[in-house]
């Protein structure tokens, strides 16, 4: 996806000066833009001697790649984009600019797949890595963190030093889930899957109510690998929670087509954004309802194209335009298994009653926590809402996390926009030992972003760029 950029008008000059330029706005995915401008590098071992944070396709929703408060430019990836080895036991190292969808492009077709994949595919290696991605079939594979056998870094001080499980453990646990924060991830090495064919079997089941999905969706995630339920999250009474239950798994040879599908590029583009009135739960209702009544069976059983299971929103190219000028914000929170279904009908019933108008909600099964040290899911239910940035957005999302909090769940930092910071410690017993971690690899707060001030109590302004040590010194060749 192109870097979200745009210009804020200019006053008008007066007669006695020149006018000013614009400032740079830049935004996330939800488009709620501040201060910044992302400077493009085809040589990220070059740029990141210059210190500051660095930025991929832009597809985390809400601050986390864009600069801190005193900062004006973010290192954009994506022309860092090369495959830099790759071997037939599936073991890939690539710059961290490379996006998903080129490595599905090249690779699916050749019978590998990455182990874990986001619901979009145009995110960066870098991105995954410091989102510590999760995706329909957490229960069975994890985040990606699991899968990966290095990185290289530049770190806060100069050095270019490679980190993994067994060197520089504190690290690489640190920069998995770590939104950024604890250097520049340069390239990525990890195992991809061998899959049996290009295609999915696909199995759909239409659920009246909450507790009818929340046991199919126990259920699927017992005998299939990959899981996900949409929800039909404006429903009050017996009918909360109705929604469509997904699961599916890579089809066999004798399953699927001959034929390879082609991995093509989106071509459906939203025109303009959206006017205020499409987004009123009048019209959200009938969305869902239509979404709903589609699946007019309770049972289906097909093959899909991979695109169509795990990227179904890729194929409209600017779908973040649909929820308007004011932009989106979206709210992603796990809720512990020991919580029960009690805690995810409460905190349903919690945001039905704030009249959010949401297209889209989605609820998917997590496993065991991982080793990022700030990664996200943990063993219980993921939901997810897309909320459009109204007056008392910041009111929805507070009353959402203070279920969370009381149930001992968690929030997704690549999709916050509006948690407050003490929000989020309430939420994070682990955070006190990442700030450690990068307060020993960092300890001048080189490396921050407009969420890290926000949430996690970075200074505003930080150390001078020419303090930093620009030296190429790297403890690998």
């Amino acid at each position: 996806h192109p870097i979200a950029l745009s210009a804020s008008p200019a006053s008008p000059p007066s007669p006695a000066s020149p006018p000013s330029p614009p400032s740079p706005r830049l935004a996330g995915w939800g488009r709620v833009f501040g201060p910044g401008r992302a400077v493009a590098s085809d040589d990220l071992l070059a740029a990141s001697q210059r210190g500051g944070l660095v930025r991929g396709l832009g597809r985390s929703y809400g601050d986390s790649a864009l600069p801190a408060p005193d900062q004006i430019d973010v290192i954009a990836t994506p022309a860092s984009d090369r495959i830099l080895a790759f071997n037939e036991a599936g073991v890939l190292r690539a710059e961290a600019g490379l996006s998903l969808f080129t490595l599905n492009r090249l690779l699916l077709p050749r019978g590998y797949f990455v182990p874990v994949t986001p619901g979009t595919q145009y995110v960066t290696l870098g991105g995954m890595v410091a989102s510590d991605v999760h995706g329909k079939n957490h229960h069975v594979a994890g985040t990606i963190g699991r899968h990966l056998l290095g990185l290289r870094m530049r770190v806060a001080d100069g050095r270019v030093i490679d980190c993994s499980p067994a060197v520089h453990e504190d690290l690489f646990w640190a920069t998995v889930g770590g939104m950024g924060l604890t250097g520049a991830i340069l390239e990525v090495e990890l195992r991809l899957d061998r899959v049996p064919t290009p295609w999915i079997q696909q199995e759909l089941t239409r659920h009246r109510g909450l507790d009818s999905l929340i046991a199919g969706l126990t259920e699927a995630s017992a005998h299939w690998p990959m899981t996900l339920a949409w929800i039909d999250c404006l429903k009050t009474g017996p009918a909360m929670g109705r929604g469509v239950l997904y699961a599916g798994r890579w089809a066999t040879p004798q399953e699927a087509p001959s034929s390879s599908p082609a991995w093509s590029a989106r071509t459906l583009p939203v025109p303009f954004e959206a006017p205020s009135w499409l987004l009123s739960p009048a019209s959200v209702r009938l969305f869902n309802a239509a979404v709903y009544a589609r699946q007019y069976r309770r049972h289906s059983v097909g093959i899909v194209r991979p695109e169509t299971f795990f990227y179904p929103l890729d194929v409209v190219a600017n779908w973040n335009l649909a929820y308007g000028k004011r932009g989106f914000t979206q709210h992603q929170a796990v809720i512990p298994r020991t919580a029960g279904g009690a805690a995810v009908r409460h905190f349903l019933k919690t945001l039905t009653s704030t009249s959010a108008a949401s297209f889209l909600c989605v609820m998917k099964d997590c496993g065991p926590q991982g080793q990022g040290m700030l990664s996200f899911p943990m063993e219980g239910t993921s939901i997810a809402i897309d909320l459009p940035v109204r007056d008392d957005t910041v009111a929805v999302v507070a009353r959402l996390n203070a279920v969370v909090r009381e149930v001992g769940g968690r929030i997704y930092l690549t999709k916050d926009r509006f948690t407050t910071a003490a929000d989020f410690r309430a939420m994070e017993p682990r955070l006190d030992d990442f700030l450690a971690v990068r307060a020993r690899w960092d300890p001048a707060f080189r490396y921050r972003s407009a969420q890290s001030v926000r949430m996690l109590g970075d200074p505003a302004i930080g150390p001078a760029r020419s303090d930093v040590d620009v030296s190429a010194a790297s403890e690998q060749p």
